[in-house]
């Protein structure tokens, strides 16, 4: 039997490929081949993911957090091309509870990061942009790449969540002239527009630290920049299925360096080459931290499922916990790995949720065969 463990990461506890060489620990003497890819869907891990694969280098440099303050962060690049994720810069985990407020956080620091790509001669970049901790429709970023945003007086305007209903005029004359020599792949995984009831104010800023007032401020923030910057580009991007992604990132994005908004496991799982890998293999096992509903729609368990299926490929899938919102139809089998009672900060740990990772695969291969 030829087994392919392509399972994502436990967040906050185990990397895809740590997840995938646990299964692999447990099953690898019942198998005639074991072949651990690491998988992701465009956010967390899916820099190590795709720098791993094609075995490129990382830079780490100085850059900013979604609030101004200095940092230090990676990117990998292998000959012109560049893979980030905007969480290493701008992400909610760089932030403390009471720090969150998509008023005043920013993308700058990404904007600083493909800066410094570009500078050193990086032409192509496959950005992941889940996990923001802003809802600046990407001026923060754009800001850092040589674009200007002023108010109705002339007055330079600083790019965060807050100032969106003051940007009035917009100026590129500063703006990197390699920019226009770069494309942009962006891993992108929800539809949303840019504003309105299912756009980046209402649907993602509260997560982020929004009050209900500020939501409101914000959303109106979004349809004002949407049409100062259709006054300035003659496009509107503004209904374009995630142009509402991380804060409005995707808009920005879209509008100002052309970039193309793709599914993240869309870009992952071709340029690791998943579906012939899983045309070549007996039983597929994905799986991630918690099965739940959004596992269903789109996330890696789910979409592994489906090219299973399309080969009519066994399929199972892991989790740290199975919530009863998940729906198991495009799978063999869905299991849980703990096997006793345990909280929640103990079951995340990295050596007890690989040898439940273990003790489980084991017992389900033993079954299979």
């Amino acid at each position: 039997m030829k087994v392919l463990v392509a399972i994502d990461s436990f967040k906050g506890s185990l990397t895809s490929i740590e997840a995938g060489n646990a299964v692999k620990n447990g099953i690898s003497s019942l198998c005639d081949e074991v072949d651990v890819i690491g998988i992701a869907d465009g956010g967390e891990g899916s820099l190590d993911t795709i720098a791993n694969f094609l075995g490129a280098n990382f830079d780490e440099i100085l850059t900013f957090d979604p609030l101004f303050r200095q940092i230090k962060a990676k990117y990998a690049y292998k000959d012109d091309l560049a893979i980030l994720e905007m969480s290493q810069s701008s992400g909610l985990n760089l932030l403390k509870k009471d720090e969150q407020n998509p008023y005043l956080t920013s993308t700058y620091g990404l904007g600083i990061m493909i800066k410094d790509a570009i500078l050193k001669g990086r032409r192509n970049f496959i950005i992941g942009i889940g996990g923001s901790a802003t809802n600046d429709a990407g001026t923060g970023m754009l800001e850092a790449l040589g674009f200007s945003f002023f108010d109705e007086n002339d007055n330079l305007i600083k790019a965060n969540g807050q100032n969106l209903i003051k940007i009035s005029k917009i100026s590129d004359k500063n703006i990197l002239k390699e920019l226009k020599e770069c494309k942009f792949k962006i891993a992108c995984d929800v539809n949303n527009p840019l504003y309105g009831k299912n756009g980046a104010a209402y649907v993602y800023a509260a997560q982020k630290g929004a009050s209900n007032e500020m939501i409101k401020k914000l959303d109106l923030g979004l349809i004002n920049f949407s049409k100062v910057v259709h006054k300035f580009t003659g496009i509107d991007n503004s209904n374009i299925a995630g142009s509402g992604a991380a804060g409005g990132l995707g808009f920005g994005f879209m509008s100002f360096l052309n970039a193309k908004l793709l599914r993240g496991f869309e870009i992952i799982s071709k340029i690791i080459n998943l579906e012939e890998k899983i045309k070549n293999a007996d039983l597929i096992i994905t799986g991630e931290g918690k099965l739940d509903v959004q596992s269903s729609m789109g996330k890696v368990p789910s979409e592994v499922a489906k090219l299973a299926k399309k080969y009519s490929k066994k399929v199972v899938a892991l989790g740290g916990a199975v919530d009863e919102s998940f729906d198991d139809e495009l799978f063999n089998g869905a299991f849980c790995i703990l096997n006793s009672p345990i909280s929640l900060e103990d079951a995340m740990k990295k050596e007890i949720a690989k040898a439940n990772l273990t003790k489980i695969s084991k017992q389900i291969l033993k079954l299979l065969k």
